[in-house]
């Protein structure tokens, strides 16, 4: 059983930093019901669960928010505090298949969203561009906390989705209680974008210069091959993690969503300055590009294995949080760590909310 000293030396609690193991966190992970002390509250221990211990959420339901009929997972107690999980690219909802229940089980009433161009999101019209731009993405969820009149909730994500989060925590700080964000401030400032990267930095991004070709294009545009270049892309990012066929494809259907090639097109090409974003999100992006601080609590989680995480166990954008603060690096895992470190995702937003 980890307690709440041991557990903060282990992690970084608070403003330090260490690396973390999955496998030696979840060994010692006790049940639902053991709790800790974090600033004199008592903080629940999450137990602990082998990856791919779930594979479908329960229920998926719709609601007319914004420019969108969104659909989502729901999981957990219909009264109690909201949790918004967030995935990124290429993944879906299933990227919270196990942290969802896991979070229920706390209490929470989870809301998993599939973001625009994903899934069982749909435009409500069919004149509305399929635009992408980072505050267009934010957009949409506020959107959603309004339609189901939530008005402050812990928001956790990673890639798109810390990206979308970082953004409503800076720009809408009273509608966020706490906040989760894998690889720390991912806030896109495009001018800054158009400047060139280490050599290194620049391959990692290879599928984004590969958008910007009409080969590219051509491959999102066709369902086979995208799907092919998603499972691949899976594989170079989380080098550790051995998904199954099943798995894949449970996410893969996601990608089906007649708007999804035009919503990654735009996204990638928008945020290194090859497209103008529609006007009607000049404003924000404004706001966005000056880098703006976040207050709110937050905990950063690094995924060593993934080759986006900066250097410096969460140094590099340590400035940008003003708010009560924790940073962990989680060893031997990859970029979609909320599905590959299920237990170590559903603590750090169970602790984000004690913060």
């Amino acid at each position: 059983m980890i307690n709440r000293r041991t557990f903060s030396k282990a992690v970084g609690l608070g403003t330090g930093a260490a690396a973390v193991s999955p496998s030696g966190l979840q060994a010692n992970a006790s049940a639902a019901t053991a709790s800790s002390t974090q600033g004199g509250t008592s903080v629940p221990t999450v137990p602990t669960i082998t990856p791919g211990t779930h594979t479908e959420f329960r229920t998926i339901r719709h609601v007319k928010a914004g420019l969108l009929n969104i659909g989502y997972a729901e999981a957990g107690p219909a009264h109690g505090p909201v949790v918004l999980l967030l995935h990124g690219w290429p993944y879906d909802i299933h990227s919270y298949v196990d942290v969802a229940p896991l979070l229920a089980d706390q209490g929470y009433r989870v809301i998993v969203p599939y973001l625009r161009g994903h899934g069982s999101t749909r435009f409500l019209s069919r004149h509305t561009r399929r635009t992408a731009e980072q505050s267009a993405i934010a957009l949409d969820i506020i959107a959603l906390m309004d339609a189901l009149k939530i008005h402050k909730a812990v928001l956790a994500g990673f890639d798109w989705g810390s990206r979308t989060a970082d953004i409503i925590s800076a720009l809408w700080p009273e509608r966020v209680k706490a906040l989760v964000s894998t690889s720390g401030y991912l806030i896109t400032n495009v001018k800054t974008q158009l400047e060139p990267a280490l050599p290194a930095v620049e391959h990692n991004w290879w599928y984004q210069w590969y958008f910007a070709t009409e080969r590219g294009k051509k491959a999102m545009e066709n369902e086979k091959e995208r799907i092919a270049l998603c499972r691949y892309v899976w594989t170079l990012v989380s080098p550790n993690w051995n998904f199954d066929d099943a798995t894949y494809a449970r996410t893969a259907e996601a990608f089906t969503n007649p708007d999804y090639a035009a919503i990654v097109l735009y996204n990638y090409r928008w945020r290194i300055g090859l497209i103008e974003g529609e006007q009607r999100y000049d404003r924000y992006e404004k706001l966005l590009a000056a880098q703006p601080s976040i207050g709110v609590p937050t905990v950063t989680l690094d995924a060593a294995l993934d080759p986006f995480t900066p250097a410096g166990d969460g140094s590099t954008y340590r400035n940008h949080f003003t708010g009560p603060y924790a940073h962990r690096t989680i060893a031997d895992i990859g970029h979609n760590l909320p599905q590959e470190a299920p237990t170590v995702f559903a603590q750090a937003v169970v602790d984000a909310d004690h913060l």
